[in-house]
């Protein structure tokens, strides 16, 4: 599990134990995750909670409860288990909702949540959703949310995941802060 004290950023400089978040929010925008092209394209939103990551984690994989605080992940059910699958109906503010059957990819408890979805066949739309939770100091996280889509629609839908994605991220992101914030205290 990578800690405050090993995180290195893309150039391998690496970080103290209370990182520079404007650092990390460069190295998380340059040549290590948000290379785009025409067939990719990367939505990044993060957040600092003041909340342990076991709060944060529990959160973020207690589905049933995500109708009640969840903006943009408005349903999910399954279990988060590597290998599993769940269904999951996304619907950003203001715009239409979207139901599919990712599959978990990777869910290291209190760390990281990974998944893929994808519409209808291999490279005609993926996205690869990662959840990270980074301890940067007693109960306090630094949350990103992020997606890496590909495939052959990517050209044709850049627009909607430039807007109403990374509105859905940075409300949600919003949304699990505050409730783990109020839990907190």
């Amino acid at each position: 599990m990578e800690s405050a004290r090993d995180w290195s950023d893309s150039a391998g400089n690496s970080q103290d134990n209370a990182p520079n978040l404007t650092a990390r929010k460069q190295a998380y925008s340059g040549a290590r995750f948000g290379v785009d092209s025409m067939f990719k394209k990367e939505i990044i939103s993060q957040i600092v909670i003041d909340a342990s990551p076991e709060r944060v984690w529990h959160l973020l994989t207690d589905f049933e409860s995500f109708p009640q605080w969840n903006p943009f992940i408005r349903r999910a059910q399954g279990r988060p288990k590597a290998g599993g699958r769940i269904e999951v109906h996304i619907q950003p503010s203001g715009a239409r909702g979207m139901t599919f059957r990712p599959k978990i990819l990777k869910a290291e408890p209190n760390h990281e949540l990974r998944w893929l979805g994808r519409l209808w066949m291999p490279w005609l739309f993926d996205g690869e959703h990662i959840f990270t939770i980074e301890p940067i100091g007693i109960r306090r996280v630094h949350f990103v949310q992020r997606e890496i889509f590909t495939g052959l629609l990517v050209p044709f839908l850049k627009h909607g995941l430039e807007t109403n994605t990374k509105r859905g991220f940075e409300e949600m992101n919003l949304a699990l802060k505050l409730k783990a914030e109020q839990l907190a205290e």
